[in-house]
């Protein structure tokens, strides 16, 4: 786990050196990335840590759902547009990730046949 919330500081370093706004946690993701790839870090060195996390993400939103209540002010008499808007990008992402699964399938798909023809 010490790992990973490295990663983070590491990705949270470099958002901070960037000369423009960029989030931290979208470099550590890229940073974990490139080390998976280039096999400096193996996937069963952090696959416990991964899935006690995935098993447990919910938990990880209730802060962000506990900030949007505290400032249920800000929200008043706009509480119709933002739930649209929720849902709006939810289908958004939905779809979206439906077009990518179906690219990256088809894809690997084709990969596999080319693998076959290849002597």
């Amino acid at each position: 786990m010490s790992f990973l919330f490295f990663v983070c500081l590491a990705g949270e370093g470099l958002a901070k050196l960037l000369p423009f706004a960029f989030p931290g946690s979208i470099i550590s993701m890229f940073l974990l990335l490139i080390l998976l790839l280039s096999k400096i870090v193996k996937e069963h060195q952090i696959q416990d840590i991964c899935d006690f996390l995935l098993h447990h993400m919910a938990f990880f939103f209730l802060p962000a759902g506990i900030g949007i209540m505290e400032k249920y002010q800000l929200l008043q008499g706009k509480i119709i547009p933002f739930l649209l808007i929720c849902l709006l990008t939810t289908v958004l992402t939905f779809f979206t990730t439906s077009l990518s699964m179906r690219l990256i399938l088809a894809l690997q798909k084709k990969g596999e046949s080319n693998e076959g023809t290849d002597c």
